[in-house]
């Protein structure tokens, strides 16, 4: 007899033992899992389920060792509609079109993925089968799934588990509670705490969905995304997308992005943790914490190997200090970090501010084309139409730069490079047009300890008008004297109290002082005196826009002495006029 009649013997024999073991009334029912359950009512006129076909086995039993039913031992191999079940036992229970295997199972699906376990049980009717113990999910590109319990569904054609479990695509791994796969999209719904961890960056989150196909990540729940090398640098959101092959991030709630100790925010943001770009629109905020300094604005961008950020749609910032705060405005704003020229290992840090620059502190203001500050030296440039305003003083130039003291938080000097000009309102208290001024080529002011404006240096072309007043010996009470006229190649002039005093004056040093009476009304100010009140900063909410617009103060002019004096010159000369004699034509 030939092997092969040998095999047709065995099929029949194994056939009608089939045939007649369904016969038997000895079956008891199986109690099937809610799992197994349809949740749609059938169709009317279906057809019937396919039968599970019995493929191959060694050898085929029935006793009550499985409470009457068939079972298949040895190389034991099972069809369905195109899907292979491989196992070393199955026990078939007929009457309900369903299968339990054991020891080695091996579910091989017709659209090519494998699902392999310790136990498997599998519903012909419904398509439904769960495994169990060391169960590995294969699907036809690579992504290997590990669990202990899995369900899955051929109809749908998803696969389902929330005993734990790993899911590996060569590049990164997934852990989770729970997640159901769908083969057909190669999209995983992962819920409860979820890691995804590949060699650079390691994301956790309590509500995922990962594309196998793209490897994009959509976030829907409070997610944190860390650097693996630097865990500080991470990116924190309650909704976004996460690309793990680019490593882009498209963030829309609740978003930040931590870089370099520092810290972006915003509505809508983007970020490439590869090149270090990111970018947010909205409610945006890059705040530096070691500079207790924080930039606002509704566009933002930030270079994180280059160490900078750049703000637009009027961006303003803010530089918290202990006693006081400086607060920064423009068109755009950047900041930025370079390492010392002195100390590479230490990092300086900067500020610009640029197109209608504005900054205000409680004992200076200023604006100016464009601002630089140097945060770590507490050195601030001003350029172009610089002016800058400190307690009733109003110093312009071609260029301002000021120097503050860091530990101190004050300002310490100032210096006015080109066409130096310093105006101080002789009474804040009254409203007459009194002015003091000092000018030149060069100026270098000085603050005193009170934060005010206490001295000025002039060098070149040096000038200055001075209000001069002394103390009436019977009155006690100040009164005027008249006006200074100083030119001087240098002039060091003191400010004090409603005062400027000239105390020194070098080089082809010329001085008068003029009595009220004898100084005409257009020489008591220079040709280009410009008391800005319109455009001045007096609170900080000012900086917020291009100008605050304040109506112009109208000062008080008094002329009266000058213009008593020069009605008596008038009337001397017509006295002398009178005596001239007159000649009469003939």
């Amino acid at each position: 007899m030939t092997n092969r009649s040998l095999r047709l013997i065995i099929g029949l024999f194994l056939t009608i033992s089939s045939f007649i073991f369904a016969q038997d009334n000895s079956q008891k029912p199986l109690q099937k899992g809610p799992y197994f359950t349809p949740k749609t009512v059938p169709q009317k006129n279906a057809p019937p389920p396919e039968k599970v076909k019995h493929i191959h086995s060694d050898e085929l039993r029935k006793d009550e060792k499985y409470d009457g039913n068939n079972y298949f031992t040895g190389n034991v191999q099972f069809e369905h509609q195109g899907s292979l079940l491989n196992a070393d036992l199955v026990i078939v229970y007929e009457g309900q079109n369903f299968v339990k295997a054991v020891g080695n199972v091996k579910l091989q699906n017709a659209d090519g993925s494998v699902i392999t376990g310790d136990e498997m049980e599998y519903d012909g009717n419904t398509q439904r089968g769960i495994a169990r113990k060391n169960v590995v999910l294969t699907d036809p590109k690579g992504t290997v799934i590990k669990t202990e319990t899995m369900y899955y569904d051929r109809v749908s054609n998803q696969a389902y588990y929330n005993t734990g479990g790993t899911i590996n695509d060569g590049k990164s791994t997934t852990y989770s509670k729970t997640a159901t796969y769908f083969l057909a999209t190669r999209t995983i719904d992962l819920s409860g705490r979820v890691k995804i961890e590949d060699a650079q960056y390691v994301l956790e989150g309590d509500n995922v969905v990962q594309n196998q196909n793209t490897n994009i990540v959509d976030i829907n729940g409070p997610t944190t995304i860390i650097n693996k090398k630097n865990p500080k640098n991470r990116i924190v959101t309650d909704k976004g997308n996460y690309n793990t092959n680019t490593k882009e991030a498209f963030l829309y709630k609740n978003s930040r992005v931590y870089y370099n100790d520092k810290i972006l925010t915003g509505d809508e943001m983007y970020y490439n943790q590869l090149t270090g770009f990111g970018k947010a629109t909205g409610n945006v905020t890059i705040d530096d914490p070691n500079e207790r300094r924080w930039i606002k604005g509704g566009y933002g961008e930030i270079f994180e190997k280059k160490d900078s950020a750049m703000m637009t749609k009027n961006p303003y910032a803010v530089k918290a200090l202990e006693k006081d705060s400086m607060y920064f405005a423009a068109e755009k704003i950047i900041s930025f970090q370079k390492p010392d020229s002195a100390n590479i290992t230490v990092k300086k840090s900067f500020l610009r501010a640029f197109r209608k620059g504005r900054f205000y502190k409680s004992n200076a203001q200023g604006r100016a084309d464009s601002i630089a500050f140097n945060e770590t030296d507490g050195v601030l440039h001003m350029y172009r139409d610089p002016i800058l305003w400190s307690n009733g003083k109003q110093v312009t130039g071609d260029k301002v730069e000021a120097y503050f003291n860091t530990e101190k938080e004050n300002i310490d000097s100032l210096k006015v490079i080109g066409n130096a000009f310093a105006i101080s309102k002789v009474d804040s208290l009254n409203m007459k047009d009194e002015f003091n001024q000092v000018k030149g080529r060069l100026m270098t002011v000085y603050y005193g300890e009170d934060n005010n404006i206490k001295e000025a240096k002039v060098i070149g072309n040096a000038q200055a008008i001075t209000f001069s007043d002394d103390v009436n010996a019977e009155t006690k009470k100040k009164e005027r004297i008249g006006i200074s006229l100083s030119t001087c190649g240098i002039i060091d002039a003191i400010f004090e109290e409603k005062a400027l005093f000239v105390v020194e004056c070098n080089i082809g040093a010329n001085s008068d002082t003029y009595p009220m009476s004898m100084i005409e009304p257009s020489k008591r100010k220079f040709p280009d005196f410009n008391w800005n009140t319109k455009d001045r900063i007096l609170k900080w909410q000012d900086i917020l826009v291009d100008t605050p617009n304040y109506p112009e103060i109208k000062y008080e002019t008094d002329t009266s002495l000058y213009d008593s004096a020069q009605k008596v010159i008038e009337n001397e000369k017509a006295k002398e006029e009178a005596k001239k004699p007159k000649r009469v034509r003939r």
